[in-house]
Parts: structure tokens; sequence; C-alpha cells
């Protein structure tokens, strides 16, 4: 029976408190634990007591499981693997998981607290190995169904405890050396009382200080180690990997690809108009005004994102957008903020808003941005569900304004590709260019053959638009390209669009028409959002592939940009054609996660019905686990569960505990006998020899006699025993 010297498991707590950053939660801990050899009232805790409290330590630990794990993104990691496994989702789940085992091992000595504690302060030196380990009571059960009769081992969890408290300082050190010091301390502390007394005193430090030195050098290199996975953490490796992050000056069209596009039937937004109204048809996220085929941009001399206020109070959710419009009709959006902000690493999106959306309500975000496009970032948890507030009123931040003009900083190089980072910028245009009318040269050519041939002008805005419409009536809608003919000298993916293929997705259609527009001197942008149309329920759904990009043409009338959308009607039936008969399934695991995802980060009213159910019962479990204990007290002996192995209950065993407070630690393997005439050396015990030495043969001959002890002889032994230990503690 392995006993830790006095004050080694506060110690240890300290130690882990102060590497963990739980210095005053380990200070009390270890307040709590020490006090055990100064109190003078202990519990009489049964076996099926300790059974109890290792149950509710278990559940603890099955808690801060689920914690650790939604705090660390894993659910959201392990979605993403199921939907789509590849190197970056499977890298983001094993991050997860890794940071979600840090986070369970840094706290396991608060978890497993409550189960040393009732040791400590029982009135047994030893725990029932049956009540911890599923193995040994299966086994017990099985022999006691045989009719055989097993030994009933016990343990005593104060080493494995100092283990847990040494191992979990370790996940996060403090900086410097001051981990390998404590550790090294704590061990030769440890080991002091239990070294091998055949050696030398010097032979045995000698040993430790060789040790010491080459763990020094060996922590060195796992330091390094250890600092290197660690700064493995998810955004770092969403960085690493390109995915999750999105430019908020530009998108890139899928011009020259090859293939099936558009194919995911996930779900990604919710939509839930006021009752008896229709939803918004369309919902956009972002604007963008300058095209260099494949990327369509904004102009940086005006997009800069400026930093819209929350609305009073503090934590208020409200977000004015336009303060000029009062009367708006309300949605509900639910979205996820599945992206990653490159400047704090928060979860952060373009938000999906209908058109004139003013007003923003019960939008849990950190910080929200808007530039004079209209388009919104939003920073905030991984889920959000919002009302916004929208009408057709104009707002005069994202007007068409005929003064603007290009700026040198942001014009294309000549013949230069484009890279997704770099700023764009344009030379074949002059800096007196208007960004809504510009038109880069290489599509030039083009564009004005169909402009004269369908005879659009600027004086004739509708009329423009309506032969727009009639000219992409003989096109068609597909997903599916699969022309790989290369390119003739000077054409374009837009141009073969135009003159030769007439076939293609929302993207081709929406360039072209901005494109048309510009060139006959109307101005318009390039709008990407989301088309609302599947009704679920009492709301809509809007999955990956209701993805769309229109145009948006500038009404000098009502001084507002309209949604001009130019892809063939047929767009809708084409997607729904590729239904799957398991949409059901798919549909069904979406419900899922949102219930998840809105538990998660706050947005169900899921949590305060959990908490009002788990914290009665854990109260409960632990009213009967130690109020519902009689204290054995110096007027009360304790009452003894009949054991499963003769003499286990001796009460000589509170006599050796009592000892051990005074400091007078029984050795491993040490006999009784021989640790008594130890103990009995000192000075404040001599009164006691002679009762204490009857007592050891009284305990002898209960422990080992066949014939055990008569009635009076065991009240003897019980009664004496306690006065003993009583009084050696004072």
């Amino acid at each position: 029976m392995l006993k830790t010297p006095p004050l080694l498991l506060g110690a240890a707590l300290l130690f882990w408190g102060w590497q963990a950053d739980f210095l005053l939660i380990g200070a009390i801990l270890a307040a709590v634990l020490e006090g055990s050899r100064l109190v003078r009232i202990w519990l009489d805790f049964s076996d099926e007591d300790f059974r109890r409290i290792y149950t509710l330590c278990t559940l603890l630990l099955l808690g801060a499981i689920i914690y650790a794990f939604t705090e660390s993104g894993g659910p959201d990691g392990l979605t993403r693997l199921l939907e789509s496994a590849n190197a970056s989702t499977l890298a983001r789940a094993s991050t997860a998981g890794a940071r979600t085992a840090s986070s369970i091992l840094r706290w396991l000595p608060m978890i497993l607290f409550l189960f040393v504690a009732a040791q400590a302060y029982s009135t047994r030196a030893e725990i029932p190995l049956w009540t911890i380990s599923l193995l040994v009571r299966r086994r017990m059960t099985q022999a006691r169904l045989r009719g055989e009769s097993l030994p009933s081992r016990a343990i005593n969890v104060a080493y494995p405890y100092f283990a847990v408290c040494v191992f979990s300082a370790s996940v996060h050190p403090t900086e410097g050396n001051g981990y390998f010091w404590g550790f090294c301390v704590l061990l030769a502390w440890a080991l002091w009382d239990h070294r091998p007394r055949r050696f030398a005193l010097p032979l045995w430090a000698t040993a430790l200080a060789i040790v010491v030195a080459l763990g020094y050098y060996g922590q060195l290199g796992l330091g390094r180690l250890q600092g290197y996975l660690q700064n493995l953490d998810t955004q770092w490796m969403l960085r690493f990997s390109g995915q999750h992050q999105f430019d908020l000056r530009q998108t890139r069209t899928m011009f020259g690809r090859v293939g099936r596009l558009k194919a995911s039937r996930k779900i990604v937004i919710r939509v839930h108009p006021e009752k008896g109204a229709s939803p918004p048809s369309y919902l956009r996220e972002a604007t963008y005004q300058l095209f260099k085929s494949p990327v369509w941009r904004t102009d940086s001399s005006r997009d800069a994102f400026v930093r819209v206020e929350e609305h009073p109070p503090i934590n208020s959710g409200v977000w004015i957008l336009n303060p000029t419009v009062t009367n708006a009709a309300r949605v509900s959006i639910t979205c996820y903020l599945d992206g990653i902000a490159r400047d704090t690493g928060n979860r952060a999106a373009l938000l999906p808003l209908p058109e004139g959306a003013s007003r923003l309500e019960n939008l849990p975000a950190f910080g929200l941005k808007r530039n004079n496009l209209g388009t919104v970032v939003a920073e905030g948890p991984g889920l959000v569900i919002f009302d916004a507030y929208y009408g057709s009123d104009p707002d005069p931040e994202i007007a068409f304004d005929p003064e603007q003009r290009l700026t040198r900083t942001n014009m294309f190089a000549p013949d230069e590709p484009l890279p997704p980072e770099a700023p764009l910028a344009l030379i074949d245009a002059e800096p007196s260019e208007n960004p809504d009318l510009f038109v880069v040269s290489e599509e030039r050519p083009v564009l004005q053959r169909i402009v004269e041939e369908l005879g659009l002008s600027s004086s004739d805005p509708e009329g423009a638009k309506r032969a727009i419409v009639r000219f992409f009536s003989d096109f068609a809608y597909s997903t599916v390209l699969q022309d790989t003919r290369p390119r003739a000298e000077g054409e374009t993916p837009l141009s073969r669009f135009l003159l030769d293929t007439r076939t293609g997705h929302c993207e081709f259609f929406a360039t072209a028409t901005v494109l048309l527009l510009r060139q006959a001197g109307i101005p318009a942008r390039y709008a990407v959002g989301y088309l609302v149309h599947e009704r679920s329920g009492d709301g809509y759904v809007v999955r990956l592939r209701d993805a769309h990009a229109w145009c948006l043409v500038w009404d000098q009338a009502t001084q507002t940009w309209q949604n001009f959308d130019t892809t063939p009607a047929s767009w809708l039936a084409e997607e729904q054609k590729r239904g799957s008969p398991f949409l059901w399934l798919q549909d069904a695991w979406s419900w899922v996660r949102l219930q998840f995802a809105k538990f998660r980060w706050g947005q169900s009213n899921l949590r305060p019905y959990l908490l009002s159910t788990l914290v009665p019962a854990l109260v409960l479990l632990i009213w009967q686990i130690a109020f519902r204990r009689r204290r054995t007290t110096r007027h009360q002996a304790p009452s003894r569960v009949p054991p499963d192995w003769p003499g286990l209950d001796s009460e000589f065993y509170l006599v050796e505990k009592a000892l051990a407070r005074r400091g007078v630690i029984r050795r491993q393997n040490e006999p009784l006998a021989a640790w008594l005439e130890r103990a009995l050396a000192e000075p404040a015990l001599a009164e006691m020899r002679d009762r204490l030495r009857r007592l050891l043969r009284l305990h002898y001959r209960y422990r080992f006699d066949p014939l055990g002890l008569s009635a009076d002889e065991r009240r003897q032994l019980r009664e004496e025993a306690r006065r003993c230990a009583e009084q050696s503690v004072r």
C-alpha cells in the first residue's frame, strides 16, 4: 500500500494550477485535500458510496468531453469530413480532436478531485478496486454466481492522482524551464520516502542527478517539438490549406472550367418570412464592379469596408445599415459563418441579405463591416439567426456616382495573369473612366458588335433590357461544360459563349449582361448570392446549388439598382433534375446539424432546459453520496458493510492513518509490526505503547486467525482503536 508523503499532493495541485493557469483553483483544491490531515471528522463511506462518487466523476468527464469537443470546432470539423473527405477536412477534424484531448487532460485534476477527496476524508486508507474497474466488478459478479469468493482488492488513489496532476501540468506549461524543475522537485520528493535503503544516500542522489541532467537536455528538444505542434491549430491549418477564407475584394468565376458545376444539395440558408408574406426572391452576398476574366472585383478606391456600429445598448443585436428607411418587410434568416477572417481569425462570412436591407436585429455578431457597394461581412459564432428588414427605398451610399473615376491603384496590368490575392490593375482604361461603365479591352470588340446588332442605347435603358432578354432567349443553360477546343487568337471564354456555344451557367449570363449594358453606356454591376424558391414547412431552404449570379442595372428614375436576371428560367428545373432519392435523408441530417449548431452557438433555448434538468439531478446524486452518510466522530463508531475478505474492516487501520498524519508513514511492503515499533520510538507515544501493541495482536488475530475474535474482543478492538486514533492526532 503506497502512501504519499504529507503535503505532496497539495504541492502537485499547486504545481498543476501554476502551469495550467488555474493557480487559484489549484490552491483551493490543495487546501481541501491537505486539510484532511488536520480535521478530526471522517466520513464512513461504503463501497457503494465510492462507486457513486466515481460515477459522478465519470459523468463530469463525459460532460467535459462534450463541451471541449464543441468548443474546439469538433462537430463542424467532423461534419465537413463526412461531407467531403479530403486532406483539408481531415486536418481540420484531427486538429479539433487533438485540441479536445488537450483540454480534457488539462482539466483532469478538477474532474477527478471529488473521488480523491472522498478517500482522504474517509475512514478507509484504500478504495475497493471493483468500484472503479468494470473488469474487476464483472469478475467478482461471475465468481459469486459460481458460488466462489474472491479477495477484495483495494487501491490507494493518491499516487495515481499525483501522476495525473503532473501529467496535466505538462499540457500547456509556462514559458521557460519552470515545468521541468518543478517536475524534478516533485518526483524527488515522491521518491525520497521510497528510496532503496540498501544503497547509500550519495549514490541515490548521484543517480537522480544523472537522470535530471539527461532529462533536461531531452526536454529541450521535446519542448521545441511541442511548441511546433501546438501551432498547428485550426486557424493555421485553414490558412495553410487556403480554404474557408474569402477575399472581400473579388470572386473568381468558373469561366474556362470543364465539367459539372454546382452539384451540391447541402442546405446553407434557411429563410422564414412573416406569416402570409412571400420571401425575397434574391439573397445578395456581394456586388462587384471590375471584370478581367475570370475574376470580378470591386473598385479599390471605394471598396474599403467600414465598421457598422451596433445600435445601443451593447449586445442589443441591432445593426442599422440604412438609417433613412423606416418602413420595411421582415424576414428571418439562418446561415453559417463558415469562413475565417484573415485579420482576427474569427468565424466570418458575407451575409446573404435581401435587396434593400436596412436593419438587422437579433444578430449576435462580434462585429459588422460594410462597403459602398452594399456588401456586408459579419464576424461572430459559427451560426447566426437574425431578422432582416428590407424595402425598396434607395440607399444613397450605394447609388451610382457618375463622377466616380478609376484610379491607378485598381488598374489591371497589361496581359498579366490575375492572382487572387494581388491588387488588380488596368492599363487599357483611362483613370477618367467610371468603374460602373468600364469594359476591359479584350471583350470590347465582340460586345460592341452585339450592341450594334441589338441597337442598344443609353437613352433607352428599358428598351435595351428588353432587347438583351430577347437575345438570350435562344441561349441554353447548362452546368456541364464540355467544350475543350483551343481558343482562337483574341477569343475569350465570354466571346465564345456569346458567338459560338451559346450555352453556359449563370456566371456567363450575368457577366455578359453587365458588360453589354456597360458597352451601351448603361451603368451595371455584377451581383452574387442565392435564389430563394424551395419551400420547406413554414419557411424556405436554400441549397448550395441555388448559388446564383445576376446583373444590377441602375434605374435613373428611382435612383436605385434593380435586379436584372437574364439566366434562362429553366436553370431551376435543370438543377432539380439532379435530385436524389436520398435527399430526404440528407435534409434530415442537415436539420440535426442545425439543431446541434444552435445548441453549440447559443442560438437555441435547449441549453436552459438541459441545465434545469441536470442541476437537480446532480444535486440529488451528491446528496445521496455525501449528506446521507453518517459522520464518524469520537462519540460514534463507524458502521461497516460486511467485508468481502476477513479483516479488511479492522479499525487498526484508523490508527495507522492517524499516525501517518503525525508523519510516521508506513513504507511499501513494511510489516505492521515493524512500522509500529518505528512509530513507538516517538516519546509522545510512550504512554500508548502497551495499548497499541495489544491492539496490533488483536488485529493480527482478527485478520489471520481462522477462529477470529470473540464478540467482546471485537468490541475491544473497535473501541480501543478509535480512542487511540483520536488520542494520537492531538
